[in-house]
C-alpha cells in the first residue's frame, strides 16, 4: 500500500509538470517563459486545432491556465442599454473548450473612452491558492473560487487615463497578496490586497502619471523580495512586505506600457514611446541608482513600447515600439546578438513574445504567429495564422498554445 501511495503521488507530481500551469498573463515566473510546455510550432484552423470556443463581447486579455481550466475576461454590451457593459469572467474546460461557467463581475457605463484598439477588458486575470482574481480597473478587482463562486469585489474609483487610451495593466498574485497597479492621471498607487478578504495590507503613493505596466515580483541578491515598476518618471522597486520604496531610476519615456522582467537580481525595465530607454538594474541597489554601478547597462535604440519583453536563457528578446522589429541582446551585457531585425509575418504588435520548449513566439496583430528558435541569430520555424486579430499575449501551457483572438479562444494542440 505505501509503494501504491508514492506511485500515486509521483503520477500527481509528473502530471502537474506535463500539464504546465500558466496562472498569471506573464508566466508563472513573471519572464514570458514556460520551463515545461511543449505546444506546437505549426498550427492554424485547419492543423493542431484542438477546439476553438466563442467569447461574446470585446476584450484583449490573455488566457491563463490551471489544471483543466482556462480563464479569461471580456465586456459584453447589454441589450437595449446604451453604453452599458457587463464585465465577466469566463472559465472553460481545458480539454473540450466547453464553457463550465460564466460570472458577471458588476454592469456599469464606462466613465471616459478608450482608444479604437483597446476595450474595456484588457487587463488579464490571475490564479493563485485556488482563486480567480478578475480585474477590470475603474470597474474593481473582482474574486471568485476557481468553481465560479462570488467571494469578494473591491472597487478602487474610477482612474483618468491619458488621451482617452483606456485601461489595461494586470495584477499579480504574491503569496497571499494581490498587488494592483493604479498609475494615471489622479493619485497614483500601488495597492496590495490580502487575496482572501480583499482588505488592504499596504498602499504605496507613486509620484506617476498613467501607465499600462505590471507589477513584476523577485527576489534580489539580498533575499528581500521586492516589487518592480516601470513608469514614466522611473522605474521602480519597493519591499513586498510593507510597500517601501527600496530604489529608483530615471530615464524612461513616455507612458510605459512594457512591464519588468529579472534573473539572477537583476531586473530588466524599458520603454520606447517618444524616446527609447532599457536599463539593467542590481536588485541590491538602494535609493537612487541613476549613474551609479547598480546600474549595469541601459540602451537607447530599439526599444519596447506595448508588448513586453521576454527574458529567456539570458537572452532578452523585445520589438521596437510596435513595429515588430526584433532585437536580442545578451542579458548580462547588453551586448546585441541582432538588432530590429525584420521577422516574417511580424509588422505591428501588441502581444507580449512567449517562450517554450526552446522556440520564441511573436504575435502579429493580424493574427499571424512565427515561431523562431530561442536563439542567438533569427531562425524561423514556422509562419502560422489563426484566422482573426490577436492582441492577447497567448499561453504556453502542457501540449498546448492558447490564444485569445477577436473572437474566439483557441487551443492549438501537437499530433
Amino acid at each position: 500500500m505505501r509503494l501504491v501511495g508514492i506511485v500515486l503521488v509521483v503520477a500527481l507530481v509528473v502530471a502537474s509538470s506535463v500539464r504546465g500551469d500558466w496562472p498569471h498573463w506573464r508566466g508563472d515566473d513573471g519572464n514570458g517563459v514556460s520551463l515545461t510546455a511543449r505546444p506546437p510550432v505549426a498550427f492554424g484552423p485547419d492543423r493542431n486545432l484542438r477546439w476553438k470556443a466563442e467569447i461574446p463581447g470585446r476584450g484583449s486579455s490573455s488566457p491563463v491556465v490551471v489544471d483543466d481550466q482556462v480563464f479569461v475576461t471580456t465586456a459584453v454590451p447589454v441589450e437595449a442599454e446604451d453604453g452599458l457593459l457587463d464585465f465577466r469572467l469566463l472559465c472553460f474546460d481545458r480539454e473540450t473548450g466547453r464553457e463550465l461557467w460564466a460570472r458577471s463581475a458588476v454592469r456599469a457605463v464606462p466613465h471616459e473612452r478608450t482608444h479604437e484598439t483597446n476595450g474595456f477588458a484588457s487587463a488579464s486575470p490571475c490564479v493563485a491558492d485556488g482563486h480567480v482574481y478578475a480585474h477590470f480597473g475603474s470597474w474593481g478587482l473582482h474574486c471568485f473560487t476557481r468553481d465560479g463562486d462570488h467571494v469578494w469585489s473591491r472597487d478602487f474609483g474610477d482612474m483618468r487615463i491619458r488621451n482617452g487610451f483606456g485601461e489595461g495593466s494586470s495584477p499579480t498574485p504574491a503569496g497571499r497578496l494581490v498587488l494592483v497597479p493604479w498609475d494615471h492621471e489622479g493619485p497614483s498607487m500601488l495597492i496590495a490586497v490580502d487575496g482572501r478578504t480583499g482588505a488592504t495590507v499596504w498602499e504605496t503613493p507613486r509620484d506617476e502619471p498613467t501607465s499600462w505596466a505590471t507589477p513584476l515580483v523577485v527576489t534580489g541578491g539580498d533575499g528581500v523580495v521586492q516589487v518592480v515598476m516601470n513608469g514614466q518618471r522611473a522605474a521602480r522597486g519597493y519591499n513586498l512586505a510593507d510597500g517601501r520604496e527600496l530604489w529608483q531610476c530615471r530615464g524612461q519615456t513616455e507612458r510605459p506600457c512594457a512591464s519588468a522582467v529579472a534573473a539572477d537580481g537583476v531586473a530588466y525595465v524599458g520603454s520606447g514611446f517618444r524616446g527609447a530607454f532599457l536599463g539593467a538594474f542590481d536588485l541590491g541597489g538602494r535609493g537612487d541608482l541613476e549613474g551609479g554601478s547598480h546600474v549595469r547597462w541601459t540602451v537607447a535604440r530599439n526599444t519596447p513600447d506595448v508588448a513586453s519583453p521576454l527574458l529567456s536563457h539570458g537572452r532578452l528578446f523585445y520589438y521596437k515600439e510596435k513595429t515588430g522589429l526584433l532585437t536580442c541582446v545578451d542579458a548580462r551585457s547588453g551586448t546585441p546578438h541582432y538588432e530590429a531585425a525584420r521577422v516574417p509575418g511580424v509588422g505591428r504588435t501588441y502581444a507580449s513574445p512567449v517562450a517554450a520548449d526552446g522556440h520564441v513566439y511573436l504575435t502579429d496583430r493580424s493574427g499571424r504567429i512565427t515561431v523562431i528558435r530561442d536563439a542567438e541569430a533569427v531562425d524561423v520555424v514556422a509562419e502560422n495564422d489563426v484566422g482573426e486579430g490577436v492582441d492577447a499575449t497567448p499561453a504556453p501551457s502542457g501540449d498546448s498554445l492558447f490564444v485569445r483572438g477577436e473572437r474566439h479562444l483557441f487551443r492549438f494542440a501537437g499530433e
